[in-house]
């Protein structure tokens, strides 16, 4: 048996027929994910900022990913978990053991396997709690019957981070009523500290110049391809740096058919803490994904003051308004690509009105706190219906 040794303690919420919710709630996040991603960052920063609002907060995590180190915090108990599948029944034992000894409230899944396993956990075992999924990403499908059955029939809610990807879930035959759109946020004091002795190794090693137009993107693979044929098109060199993919075959293939001496760097992974140096190297970012719900990337990138180019498409819409805040393009469309690369690089006046509202939109509309304020009142809406 789990966590026969640990007693449940709780100054924040009695127990009644229909429980009163006096200041704080019992919230399980749960996630079979938690690389190195937006998505990790999106809910470490909810878990901890609920917790510092003085709701109990316990997370089901796979210890070996690193989100168990990301998530470590005073108020945010964390709990190993095995979540090996969508049918792992061990892992629905798991969620039934958590649930009951810390009578959760609230389990908050977090990917496709934690949907799965914490709404059967839920009915097979009679759990009390309410269980909500957060939708990350534009669904391409619904997944088959069982799922449009589940979240329509067993789940409580279904939380999406974009209006784009609430509209895409109602057109694949979710019900509109079951969807609440919450955007990912950024937090302002992410920013105040950025290793501007990084800032400077980096230029170094890239060779830039005062004059050089350093173009940046910032993603696990997701389309970059586009930017690599628009690069093609352009004529006076540049700086590329791809943080997130390496060079494959396909990629070396096309930067050789260019005629224009383009330098083009591809960083791999990057670690975490020094991604931010990477945001501020930039002239501009660019992200040709049609996959984020809203892009964390993107959000870091504005909230430093780089210019963006993004697709148009999926969450880039909720936060970007063409020509005011960032440049958008049509996915696929090369020709505009590059249109846009040359555009952001030989006018200034656009650079700087595109920095400037790009901060506002990032660290205002979009900062953290507004996120966590409204899964706050989101997730005690549900409580309190019977």
């Amino acid at each position: 048996m789990l966590f026969t040794n640990i007693q449940h303690e709780s100054l924040f919420v009695v127990s009644l027929p229909h429980r009163l919710i006096l200041s704080g709630l019992r919230i399980l996040f749960l996630t079979y994910q938690g690389g190195i991603a937006g998505s990790t960052l999106s809910i470490t920063y909810l878990a901890k900022g609920l917790a510092d609002r003085g709701h109990e907060v316990y997370a089901g995590l796979r210890k070996e990913m690193p989100i168990w180190d990301l998530i470590e915090h005073p108020g945010i108990k964390r709990i190993p978990m095995r979540i090996n599948g969508k049918f792992d029944f061990q892992n629905w034992g798991e969620i039934k053991q958590i649930a009951r000894q810390y009578d959760i409230d609230i389990i908050n899944s977090q990917s496709s396997h934690d949907r799965y396993t914490s709404l059967f956990a839920k009915k097979l075992f009679g759990l009390k709690c309410k269980v909500v999924h957060t939708r990350r990403q534009m669904p391409l499908s619904m997944g088959g019957p069982l799922q449009l059955y589940l979240y329509n029939h067993w789940a409580d809610g279904i939380v999406a981070v974009s209006q784009q990807v609430k509209d895409r879930l109602a057109d694949l035959g979710i019900k509109n009523s079951r969807i609440e759109v919450i955007h990912n946020g950024t937090p302002k004091e992410k920013y105040q500290n950025i290793d501007q002795n990084l800032v400077q190794q980096l230029k170094v090693k890239f060779n830039i110049a005062p004059k050089d137009f350093v173009l940046g993107c910032v993603s696990r693979p997701k389309n970059q391809i586009q930017i690599l044929k628009a690069l093609k098109r352009i004529g006076t060199p540049l700086k590329m740096v791809f943080c997130g993919i390496e060079l494959t075959p396909e990629f070396e293939e096309i930067i050789s058919s260019y005629s224009t001496k383009h330098e083009v760097y591809f960083e791999g992974p990057v670690n975490g803490k020094d991604i931010l140096s990477y945001h501020e190297l930039f002239d501009a970012e660019i992200l040709a994904s049609t996959m984020e719900g809203l892009s964390q990337s993107l959000l870091e990138a504005m909230a430093i003051g780089t210019p963006v180019i993004a697709t148009a498409f999926a969450g880039n819409l909720d936060l970007i308004q063409d020509g005011e805040n960032g440049l958008l393009f049509e996915d696929g469309d090369t020709i505009k690509i590059a249109e846009l690369i040359q555009q952001m690089r030989s006018n200034e006046e656009l650079r700087t009105n595109l920095r400037q509202k790009g901060r506002y939109t990032a660290l205002e509309k979009f900062n953290i706190q507004n996120t966590i304020n409204n899964y706050e009142k989101y997730f005690e809406r549900l409580i309190a219906k019977k």
